[in-house]
């Protein structure tokens, strides 16, 4: 029988969890404030308020284990342990960038923290995690993948194929569904027609469940579980989390088709400020939490000027990597 970790263990555990959460928060807002001052192209999507689904998820698995991630990516980049300098200056287009400053938002990947990229594909992920899992399937291993996507990403025809595969040949695959209630501006109530995405895993035989992705210690316990099963051998799984992002679908949209009454709802539910609160349950002073806010803050201020300084690539870089 497994014995309770000691408190202060947890404490300790808990603490870093939540600082990877605020290093989160803190690197969307840069970005935010970077488009803002138009020392960023282009546009990208925000995770802030979803903090909580990506360390969650992430901190439950092993670091082996491959992750497949979406177009709103950047936390579950920084929740795996990216350097936050090298994933900025990717955004930015510098050659420290994890992909050279090719990539940018939606194309990034990490071979050796076993990511396997952002997609600006809705639902571009889903059939790649599927193949990822059916290579360690092949290998042997006891690895299994972790593929993140939105709801709006569940009435895709690769979500349907994806989990009807991956039942069929048991694959050692994580369905994660963060549902932020919207896809683009449309509601879930008027895009999925069995109220949940959690409903539809039982239509490939699969094991479900539904956990408050606004609550850490939810999303760590119910990603354990799941992966546990998926791992011996059980075949695929599927975790939806109910979530909310505090911005909108990308950094012009101006929220338009939600209230403010329902946004100010979802602030009072706020993952950082619910970690926090565990924190001082778990006897952490508010000074030694504001530390880790700070902490935090000062290594993406730190980021930002590393990316900022860094060169670019010139034509050479530029043309270097393409295979015909």
């Amino acid at each position: 029988m497994a014995t309770a970790e000691p408190e202060a263990t947890a404490a300790a555990h808990y603490a870093a969890y939540f600082r990877r959460m605020v290093l989160i928060r803190c690197f969307e807002e840069a970005l935010s404030d970077l488009f803002g001052r138009n020392l960023l192209g282009g546009t990208s999507h925000f995770c802030i308020g979803q903090e909580a689904c990506a360390v969650g998820v992430v901190s439950a698995l092993r670091k082996t284990d491959w992750l497949v991630s979406n177009h709103r990516g950047h936390g579950h980049l920084l929740a795996r342990g990216l350097d936050p300098a090298r994933v900025m200056g990717e955004l930015m287009g510098k050659i420290t960038g994890y992909c050279g400053g090719r990539g940018g938002s939606q194309h990034m990947c990490s071979m050796a923290d076993h990511f396997l990229g952002t997609n600006g594909i809705t639902g571009g992920g889903l059939p790649i995690g599927t193949g990822a899992a059916l290579a360690l399937r092949y290998r042997g291993s006891d690895d299994i993948v972790a593929v993140f996507f939105g709801d709006g990403a569940s009435n895709q025809g690769t979500f349907h194929e994806s989990l009807n595969m991956a039942a069929l040949w048991k694959l050692p695959v994580l369905y994660v569904c963060e549902n932020n209630g919207y896809g683009m501006s449309n509601p879930v109530s008027r895009s999925v027609a069995a109220g949940g995405i959690l409903e539809r895993a039982g239509a490939y035989g699969i094991p479900g469940r539904r956990a408050d992705g606004m609550d850490l210690t939810a999303v760590l316990e119910q990603t354990a579980d799941l992966a546990a099963a998926v791992r011996a051998g059980a075949g695929p799984a599927l975790l939806e989390l109910e979530t909310y992002r505090f911005c909108g679908h990308s950094k012009n949209d101006p929220r338009v088709y939600r209230s403010r009454e329902e946004e100010a709802d979802w602030q009072h539910r706020d993952c950082l400020e619910r970690s926090a609160a565990h924190l001082r349950r778990l006897g952490l002073s508010e000074a030694a939490i504001e530390a880790l806010r700070q902490e935090a803050r000062q290594t993406i201020d730190a980021a930002v000027q590393a990316a900022m300084a860094a060169p670019c690539g010139g034509r050479d870089h530029a043309l270097g990597g393409v295979y015909a």
